[in-house]
């Protein structure tokens, strides 16, 4: 874990909103401490966290397990490209029905809807193959086989990976590799 980031245990929801209100906006990250129920010491639940982190235009990313009672998780100002899952979006709708997102919160939303990362995965949650990646299923069938077996997560895995290359070469190496490992009955290699 970095040094440099904080780490902060809200016992209270209240907690975590005034620390964010009071942050948000001068920090760019913070490792939140997360007790498991049964150990008796007071903690917020993730999702409350993640709501609350969503309407100051903050979101989680990775967790790391310290002990058997406690792990942290990362959570950052989100990123003007960052992606948006259907939970998160689904979140944000909510919040703003209530009328309880921010300004740095409302403007993060935005910035996504307007450089297209609102809307980025929205075929990857609906498992929506790609046209180029379908035109490369049609000419091996068996890769498509391989494929249509799998897990809606493992699928959503490959799709994501697929979706998320920044460069039309990346992209193509990552097709070829997902009807290479297919053909051979495997996942790509990143999974």
């Amino acid at each position: 874990m970095n040094s440099q980031i904080d780490i902060y245990h809200p016992e209270t929801l209240n907690d975590w909103r005034k620390w964010l209100f009071e942050n948000s906006s001068m920090k760019h990250s913070v490792w939140v401490v997360f007790y498991k129920k049964g150990c008796n010491i007071p903690s917020i639940s993730w999702s409350d966290a993640v709501d609350e982190a969503l309407y100051f235009g903050w979101i989680d990313s990775k967790k790391i397990k310290i002990d058997d009672q406690k792990s942290h998780h990362y959570f950052s100002k989100r990123k003007a490209n960052g992606t948006w899952s259907k939970i998160n979006k689904d979140k944000i709708e909510k919040l703003m029905l209530e009328n309880r997102m921010t300004s740095q919160g409302l403007e993060s939303v935005q910035k996504a809807k307007k450089n297209g990362s609102w809307n980025l995965l929205d075929d990857v949650e609906a498992l929506i193959i790609p046209t180029d990646l379908q035109i490369a299923f049609e000419k091996e069938p068996k890769a498509f086989e391989f494929y249509s077996a799998l897990s809606k997560t493992n699928k959503k895995n490959i799709l994501l990976w697929m979706v998320m290359a920044k460069l039309p070469e990346t992209r193509i190496k990552r097709i070829n590799t997902i009807i290479e490992c297919a053909l051979l009955n495997k996942k790509p290699p990143h999974m």
